[in-house]
């Protein structure tokens, strides 16, 4: 849905600008003042139409996982527990945004995919184990399995520089089992999905809001700039 409508708001943009490319070699203010008019109250109506959206139910995470932090304004972790000595963190991000493109039916299995980053670290240990996993709201499966030193294993873009393992589906069908087991029992499972899918719906709306009004407030100065100039 918010990515439909910040579809709609730049294809609305695009529309309303139109007829102003066939001038847009003249450097008139009048010009000028037109376009950035068109662009406010564009970035209004859209801003309105986004606010009024309704939110998703709130939904609390599986216990004993807690939220992170100041995680709806980074891109780092979502959730965090321990495990006996481990400390494990889970970072979350949409298939949709990661492979652009596709509608329709594509667009809604997107929605439905979910890409979780589990690292799972101990005290002392300089590398922390690393999965890559599809999150779907009845299943999950690993995608990869790596070492990653703690300082690596922070950020989605992360490269690791050493060797991290081998390919998943390179690895012996008992043994990839084994691995599904092992992050079963830390609570990576597709019990994650409502409340991942849930916040990903609360940030992505913020973001989209916050985008609307810096755009908007971008514009505006440069507009009042101008007027004073």
């Amino acid at each position: 849905m918010l990515r439909k409508a910040l579809a709609c708001a730049g294809s609305a943009l695009q529309q309303q600008l139109q007829p102003w490319r066939t001038i847009a070699c003249r450097q008139s203010s009048g010009v000028s003042s037109a376009v950035n008019s068109i662009i406010l109250r564009s970035l209004k109506d859209h801003y309105l139409e986004v606010s009024k959206m309704t939110p998703p139910p709130k939904v609390s995470p599986p216990s004993p996982f807690t939220v992170v932090k100041g995680a709806l304004d980074h891109g780092g972790p979502v959730l965090r527990r321990t495990h006996g000595n481990e400390e494990i963190s889970i970072s979350v991000m949409r298939l949709a945004n990661i492979i652009a493109g596709g509608n329709g039916d594509e667009e809604e299995d997107g929605i439905n995919q979910l890409f979780l980053h589990v690292d799972i670290s101990k005290p002392g240990q300089k590398e922390s184990l690393h999965f890559l996993c599809g999150l779907y709201p009845d299943a999950l499966g690993i995608h990869s399995v790596s070492l990653r030193s703690k300082t690596e294993s922070s950020g989605f873009l992360a490269v690791p520089t050493n060797y991290g393992g081998p390919v998943f589906q390179d690895i012996d069908e008992k043994m990839r089992d084994a691995l599904h087991s092992f992050i079963e029992e830390r609570g990576i499972n597709e019990s994650l999905f409502p409340f991942l899918q849930a916040w990903l719906y609360v940030k992505d709306h913020r973001n989209l809001m916050r985008w609307f009004k810096t755009v908007g407030s971008l514009v505006n100065d440069r507009e009042q700039g101008a007027s004073h100039a």
